[in-house]
């Protein structure tokens, strides 16, 4: 990834709250020599230290299932916050282009397969746990066995032990801080979903 040094990241812990708030991500890896890409969501477990792993699974029909069992290198992109910036938005004085702003983090590794059934299990649970959280209906303590345990053989679980992370964060930190605000202002009053997370990341990394 290309990273200018105005917004490279390189904490650790911010790059993993980064991926734990943006955990539906894109698995690449190449096939047959030309790029594969799978969208699934990931979790990161913080061991082993310094940067943990990433766990997830993909279907058993899946190419990339393939990759996970032979051990593939792999690169897994976390998604935040990104929208178009406009230079009508601007306060300061002076010629300037479009851009789009957006938080970016990159995990390279090598996948593990794990073909354990009770490991398996465990990473499902997990996965139910982290996106159910709430009063949610318990139906996965209701699934028959039967049925829960052919879905589970149905799939590929893997570990990612990160090698090498990389974070960018690129949110108008080059510009005047009047026109950061300018664009904050701009992109609450577009007021859809997109533009009022990208204000809030932008405010965050001003304040």
């Amino acid at each position: 990834m290309y990273l200018p040094d105005a917004f490279r990241e390189d904490d650790p812990r911010a790059l993993a709250a980064l991926i734990g708030a943006h955990p539906f991500a894109t698995l690449v890896t190449t096939a047959g020599g030309a790029p594969l890409a799978t969208h699934i969501p990931v979790l990161h477990e913080p061991e082993p230290a310094p940067l943990g792993r990433l766990v997830g699974h993909v279907a058993r029909a899946n190419p990339h299932a393939e990759a996970i069992a032979g051990g593939a290198e792999a690169l897994v992109i976390f998604q935040g916050p990104h929208g178009y910036v406009s230079p009508s938005w601007y306060v300061a004085e002076g010629p300037a282009v479009p851009t789009w702003n957006y938080v970016a983090v990159h995990a390279y590794g090598r996948l593990q397969p794990s073909d354990d059934p009770a490991a398996t299990r465990a990473l499902l649970e997990r996965l139910v746990a982290t996106f159910e959280a709430g009063p949610s209906p318990p139906w996965w303590t209701a699934l028959p066995e039967r049925y829960l345990a052919g879905m589970i053989v149905g799939i590929r679980a893997f570990a990612l032990p990160i090698a090498r992370l990389e974070g960018k964060i690129k949110l108008s930190q080059n510009r005047p801080l009047p026109d950061r605000r300018a664009v904050i202002a701009a992109l609450r009053r577009a007021g859809d979903a997109a533009s009022l997370a990208l204000a809030d990341a932008m405010a965050a990394a001003s304040a």
